[in-house]
């Protein structure tokens, strides 16, 4: 995959649909989320013709703050999971990457004052779009041994949310996919927020 690469959706769909990019404009991956199911149930796609499903990502649980969302390849193969940490989460958003059962990354909040600002001010009329729009959080991955491997930073838009993915340090892979797979879910269960 050529870095940076761009995650974008629409605020005004039925169904959420993810779209995601390489460097060069190349179509990496296609999202779709499932409407009105009380499990989460995700769908990914190689491009936006949905022709060829690669992967379901799957809650275990119905609307649980600590639900863990398996990511499971059409072959029926386990590509580890992906966990909110409840009580951790009310303060910075963080999340647990799951392989074979062990931590392998987390995603963690940079700067978790702007979660508390845009909950005050977001309760204002016109002042919260205008702190929704200029707060923008930022995510890091690191893996289990402290290393921080990727960046994800939100960028300012209105009609849409507009992430960007920077590489931080060289991943397999396998852990790039499944670091990828989990920052999907994350900005799908983060989309309440700026």
């Amino acid at each position: 995959m050529q870095y940076p690469l761009e995650m974008r959706f629409k605020l005004f769909a039925l169904s959420q649909q993810i779209a995601v990019s390489d460097a060069t404009g190349k179509s990496i991956l296609y999202v779709k989320q499932k409407m009105f199911r009380l499990k989460e149930k995700v769908e990914v796609y190689s491009d936006s013709n949905m022709q060829q499903k690669l992967f379901e990502i799957n809650a275990d649980r119905m609307l649980d703050f600590t639900a863990n969302y398996s990511f499971r390849s059409t072959d029926g193969s386990d590509w580890g999971s992906v966990r909110r940490e409840g009580m951790k989460s009310l303060w910075s958003a963080h999340y647990d990457v799951y392989e074979e059962g062990r931590i392998d990354m987390s995603i963690r909040e940079e700067e978790p004052w702007k979660r508390f600002v845009e909950s005050i001010l977001g309760e204002i009329p016109l002042v919260g779009f205008i702190a929704i729009y200029l707060l923008n959080p930022s995510y890091i991955v690191t893996m289990s041994d402290g290393t921080a491997a990727l960046r994800v930073i939100k960028k300012p838009s209105v009609f849409e949310r507009y992430f960007v993915i920077e590489k931080l340090a060289e991943l397999d892979e396998d852990d790039e996919l499944r670091a990828l797979l989990s920052l999907i879910t994350m900005v799908i269960l983060e989309k309440s927020r700026g």
